[in-house]
């Protein structure tokens, strides 16, 4: 696989600004007046810093990640202009209920921290964007159902086995991530209400205990080798995503052959879509196709224990057709401004797409991340569709639930073709192939 480095937003946004530790020397030192987002990662806070409240009329973005903190200021909302805030990788135990009366919040942050409680007064109602990943939650209040704006839902790796009744008040709720938790049915993670939503298009729900018979027969199955890292000649970084850094690599196989590849190597056990044993064991299942990219093995004997994926190396000339979303977007990819494309590379990479999420559907799987920034499409418009980490197996007993998780995907692919459409040169030669919801 051969796609460009993954950025999130507020790290793009932030790029100019100083190092970490200087900003907080300049602002400490009055300096930054004015400024409308603060970047404090890896400053070395036990305490939030109160010079922030200098910049209380104009702050909107403030990330305080991977610092030591375990507590916000009762006083937080004195920060009227804030609309963004990271914590993650902290020491929070309780997502900090001040943050209900900061009226503004769009987007929160809070994730690899410890929370266990997720107290009703925590969520304020605008909320359009909240991160709990890799946490120790295991319920979520009623209160969560008031935040009508939420756009996307990021709960994977924490214990709930259980979801709030009266999902369907989330009516703009498009992504939503429950890999890695508790659930013990698919009844529970997946209520009717949940796939009922009208614009619920991205999914993620493996690594619980509902289809961990699944996933333990696809790994046990097996179909594609364990390639010892000792045969793996590992060179230059190609990519780098939410849940792994993928490398270029020459494999030796056991024929003497070298032969030219590329590496994933998992960043850690619990991503932001799920486990990396859950996206194994759907790359596996998940078989060969033209337009998928393809696994050849399963990193073994890795010195540090790290968990991988050995993938075809993608020819050179194929990019990502997309970026990945900003937080002003949320949900929607960031194209590049200047795109614009012929008619029949316009189709390919659709019917390309299309024609693999029919294979995936055909062999049990949800890709569940259906985006044009897991895409790699080549000048004349042949797609590659990437990335399984948040891929789950339908469920082969309950055809009716089946079907209504690809209508999820379906709803992602129509997403993907209005896109295409609106970079087209003939924005309505794609009209014939526009997929209802």
């Amino acid at each position: 696989m051969r796609p460009g480095p993954r950025q999130c937003g507020l790290s793009l946004l932030l790029r100019a600004m100083n190092p970490p530790a200087d900003t907080l020397s300049e602002l400490r030192a009055g300096r930054l007046a004015g400024a409308t987002r603060l970047d404090l990662r890896h400053a070395g806070l036990s305490e939030f810093p109160r010079e922030i409240f200098t910049l209380a009329d104009t702050l909107e973005s403030l990330d305080l990640s991977d610092n030591a903190l375990q507590a916000l200021p009762d006083d937080l909302p004195r920060l009227g202009a804030l609309r963004v805030l990271f914590c993650s990788n902290n020491r929070f135990t309780e997502l900090p209920a001040v943050l209900g009366r900061c009226a503004g919040l769009d987007i929160v942050g809070f994730k690899a921290n410890a929370i266990e409680r997720v107290p009703a007064a925590a969520l304020p109602a605008s909320l359009r964007w909240l991160i709990l990943t890799d946490n120790r939650i295991a319920t979520l209040p009623d209160s969560l159902l008031r935040c009508v704006r939420l756009q996307k839902l990021m709960l994977a790796g924490n214990r709930l086995a259980a979801l709030p009744t009266g999902l369907a008040a989330l009516q703009r709720l498009e992504l939503v991530r429950l890999a890695a938790n508790r659930f013990a049915t698919r009844e529970a993670a997946l209520p009717a209400e949940l796939l009922a939503l009208p614009r619920l298009a991205w999914l993620a729900c493996a690594g619980n205990p509902f289809n961990a018979a699944d996933e333990a027969q696809a790994l046990a199955r097996g179909g594609v080798p364990a390639v010892d890292w000792s045969a793996l000649r590992v060179g230059a970084l190609l990519g780098e995503g939410a849940s792994g850094v993928i490398h270029a690599a020459h494999w030796t196989a056991p024929d003497g052959a070298a032969r030219a590849m590329a590496v994933k190597l998992f960043k850690g056990a619990v991503t932001s879509d799920g486990l990396p044993a859950s996206e194994m064991a759907a790359c596996i299942a998940a078989g060969t196709h033209a337009d998928i990219v393809g696994v050849e093995g399963l990193v073994a004997a890795h010195p540090q224990g790290a968990q991988g994926l050995v993938m075809q190396r993608i020819p050179a000339g194929y990019r990502n057709l997309a970026g990945p979303p900003s937080l002003a977007s949320c949900t929607r990819d960031v194209y590049a401004s200047d795109l614009r494309l012929a008619v029949p590379v316009a189709r390919a990479i659709a019917q390309g797409v299309g024609a693999a999420l029919a294979h995936l559907h055909g062999r049990g799987l949800l890709h569940g991340d259906l985006y044009a920034h897991n895409i790699l499409v080549d000048a004349a418009g042949h797609a590659l569709l990437g990335d399984f980490g948040a891929a789950s197996f339908l469920p082969a007993t309950d055809p009716q639930r089946a079907a209504a998780l690809q209508r999820l995907d379906l709803r992602a692919l129509a997403v993907l073709v209005d896109e295409l459409a609106q970079r087209c040169v003939d924005p309505g030669a794609l009209d014939d192939l526009r997929l209802a919801g």
